[in-house]
């Protein structure tokens, strides 16, 4: 089941599920809050609460009454969209429930009209990159940030 994510009490279980969904790889490539901020890994509430305000959709994912996956979802343009945060906790993966997240965005930006779907990943997570592209997103180039201590890889979808 996925729903909006419309309270405190699920803003705060979002950012657990985001936090503990991207510390995985933030380990993996020792990201901390020093050298990577930004990173989901490091979320906070008050963050999480500036995006819902800036009017960024949230949604958790369900599983046995456990939120146990989030997505937010942004208009960025006429007919693009930016998925953002998508995350799922290392005890679900492997289950589907990411997949099911992207459907569910896709089905959204659908309504919303939109026509193209657009993500921001780390260049250097080979697994993840290919599970996007397994999925259908194409690589629209990369981007070294002064900030980051890695390439970012743009990847995008059209919504068909």
């Amino acid at each position: 089941m996925i729903r909006e994510i419309t309270g405190e009490r699920e803003l705060r279980e979002s950012v657990r599920v985001i936090r503990d969904s991207f510390i995985t790889v933030a380990t993996e490539l020792s990201l901390d809050e020093d050298n990577c901020p930004t990173n989901p890994a490091f979320i906070s509430l008050a963050s999480l609460k500036a995006l819902k305000e800036r009017g960024i959709r949230m949604f958790g994912l369900l599983h046995d009454g456990r939120q146990v996956g989030f997505v937010a979802i942004e208009k960025a343009g006429d007919t693009l969209y930016y998925m953002e945060k998508l995350s799922v906790l290392l005890e679900y993966r492997h289950r589907g429930f990411g997949k099911m997240l992207m459907d569910f965005v896709f089905e959204y930006v659908r309504g919303e009209n939109g026509e193209k779907v657009s993500i921001g990943i780390i260049n250097e997570n080979s697994t993840l990159k290919t599970w996007y592209e397994a999925y259908g997103f194409v690589e629209a180039g990369t981007r070294r940030f002064e900030r980051l201590p890695f390439v970012v890889c743009f990847m995008e979808k059209k919504v068909n």
